[in-house]
């Protein structure tokens, strides 16, 4: 228009980079999906416990123990659940509110615009891909332990450990001699990898009876080892400081480390949209889940440090079979064990694998990633190509890395996480007031929030230097793939913005409200065809509406 001022570069940028996805298009998105949704309350509480008993329980028990608190890894526990738990109150509530799968990265896009979700989305790849890569060294570990218990076949080091180990009084990097590639690990990786890419994946009754499973093993471990605790390696409960071990430091550095042990609950997010009811059953199975499972590990901990010493346990990648090792009659015990912990990291790796690729799906239909991302598999209907890479960089991860780095890399991520979705609930309540939550957090959008987000910070703040390093120079490729790429390529206009479904003629819903409040007649559109192959239906309500 003659007259008009031309909007300055750095303003233009800056709006861009706080562009809000409207609430009202991304549940439209939901309503297109052509998932079934089949999973009951009990079944989400099921992919919860399924996706949460892993490696931190099997692993990193021992080895926060060893490393950073002592006895006092009981204590660690505790203020880990605690966390957890009040960042689970906050995503139960965006959940209920935004039931639809995507997880933090979808919630953050909602309430503080594209350039945070792309930094959320940016470190759910690292926390999914990293976390699988350190279930499957656990695994690995298992399952060298369950041959030579089970059958008296011993695997040789050199090809079932890491060539490198984490030094944590030098703060570096230190050559592990003879050892010079988990093979195991990388197997496991790979396989489930295959899997996912030909379709298969667990159905809810697989998963019940996986989690079944989980369960039985674990209290076979309470039950039948506290027979054996010696009160003698309690004590002392919280060892005198040595460098960065030990101390009251040491007990908040291994709340932060079996913090991983949490991860996982955050999964039933993504399940949103095969739930039957994901409004009031979402917030059961991450709040249930949860709080199940931190029982259990405050009990299979304390057990754990009762029968063994915890200056034992270092190095340890299977504690728990390990700690029952010098007792008489425990062979059986132990196999058990070991069975049950092969089954239950093995879904774990699973739920992993396919939660990693569907963010890089999921961000690539929103533009922010190359198209070829976004596209499914003719035949299997799988987004094949973000499983491939994710698969074969996760066991390249597991062949060559410790589980304590790996560990610490997913927990980082996972707070920075969590710390994005405390703010998102205290936003939604200013700007979406109105829209209906099927739970909400108690006493108010600041008495869990706020303290969630500060001490999941102080959590962060208080992980190594160089893990801290690691998770900037992370974010760091990210702002650079971001400028690069997804800023320029992420959907803006009306045409751009689509949903991509799985039919030839869809309907829009009769009460569709758009975001200027008008509601349009139900009809018959059309659907085209996109960039990656599949139908799609053009979305009315460009991005930018809410900027």
């Amino acid at each position: 228009m003659d007259g008009a001022v031309a909007e300055p570069g750095w303003k233009r940028v800056y709006r861009r980079l706080i562009t809000r996805k409207p609430i009202e298009q991304i549940l439209r998105e939901g309503r297109k999906t052509q998932m079934k949704r089949t999973l009951s309350r009990l079944d989400l509480i099921g992919v919860g416990i399924g996706a949460i008993i892993g490696t931190g329980i099997f692993v990193l028990t021992g080895v926060a123990a060893a490393e950073n608190a002592g006895p006092a890894i009981i204590v660690s526990f505790i203020i880990a659940g605690i966390v957890s738990g009040l960042s689970a109150f906050s995503y139960s509530e965006l959940s209920s509110m935004v039931p639809i799968s995507g997880s933090a990265y979808t919630y953050t896009y909602a309430t503080m615009g594209e350039f945070l979700a792309w930094i959320i989305g940016w470190d759910l790849i690292l926390e999914y891909m990293v976390g699988a890569a350190t279930v499957a060294v656990g695994w690995s570990a298992y399952i060298v332990d369950f041959f030579d218990d089970a059958f008296n076949v011993k695997f040789t080091t050199k090809t079932t450990g890491a060539p490198v180990m984490w030094d944590t009084t030098n703060l570096a990097f230190v050559i592990n001699k003879n050892h010079y590639i988990n093979i195991p690990a990388m197997f496991i990786s790979l396989l489930l990898t295959a899997i996912l890419v030909l379709g298969i994946r667990q159905a809810a009754w697989v998963n019940n009876t996986v989690v079944c499973i989980k369960l039985v093993v674990v209290l076979l471990f309470i039950f039948g080892a506290c027979k054996y605790v010696d009160r003698k390696n309690y004590s002392p409960f919280v060892p005198d400081r040595v460098g960065n071990s030990y101390g009251a430091k040491g007990v908040f550095k291994g709340a932060q480390r079996v913090f991983f042990a949490y991860i996982g609950f955050d999964a039933v997010s993504t399940a949103a949209q095969e739930a039957k009811d994901p409004q009031k059953d979402l917030p059961w199975g991450i709040c249930a889940s949860l709080g199940i499972c931190t029982v259990l590990y405050i009990a299979v901990s304390t057990v754990l440090l009762g029968i063994v010493s915890y200056k034992d346990l270092k190095g340890v990648a299977s504690p728990i079979s390990f700690a029952l090792e010098p007792y008489h009659n425990t062979r059986w015990l132990r196999i058990l064990i070991e069975l049950g912990a092969i089954c239950g990291l093995s879904s774990v790796i699973l739920i992993l694998l396919m939660g990693q690729p569907r963010i890089f799906f999921t961000m690539a239909r929103d533009g922010l990633f190359p198209k070829i991302f976004g596209r499914l598999h003719k035949k299997f209907k799988t987004p094949y190509v973000p499983t491939l890479v994710s698969g074969v960089v996760c066991a390249i991860l597991a062949g060559v890395l410790p589980v304590d780095i790996l560990g610490d890399m997913t927990s980082v991520g996972t707070l920075l996480a969590f710390i994005l979705v405390n703010i998102g609930v205290i936003i939604m309540r200013y700007t979406h007031p109105h829209v209906a939550r099927g739970f909400r957090v108690p006493w108010g959008p600041f008495l869990i929030p706020i303290p969630g987000a500060i001490i999941a910070l102080i959590l962060l703040v208080l992980s190594e230097g160089p893990t801290i390093y690691r998770l900037f120079i992370w974010l760091a490729i990210g702002l650079i793939v971001y400028f690069a790429f997804g800023y320029r390529y992420s959907r803006w206009t009306p045409e751009d913005i689509a949903y991509f479904g799985d039919g030839g003629m869809a309907f829009e819903d009769e009460d569709s409200i758009m975001s200027n409040g008008s509601k349009e007649l139900a009809r018959p559109v059309e659907a085209s065809f996109d960039a990656y192959g599949n139908p799609a239906i053009a979305m009315p309500t460009p991005y930018h509406a809410n900027v």
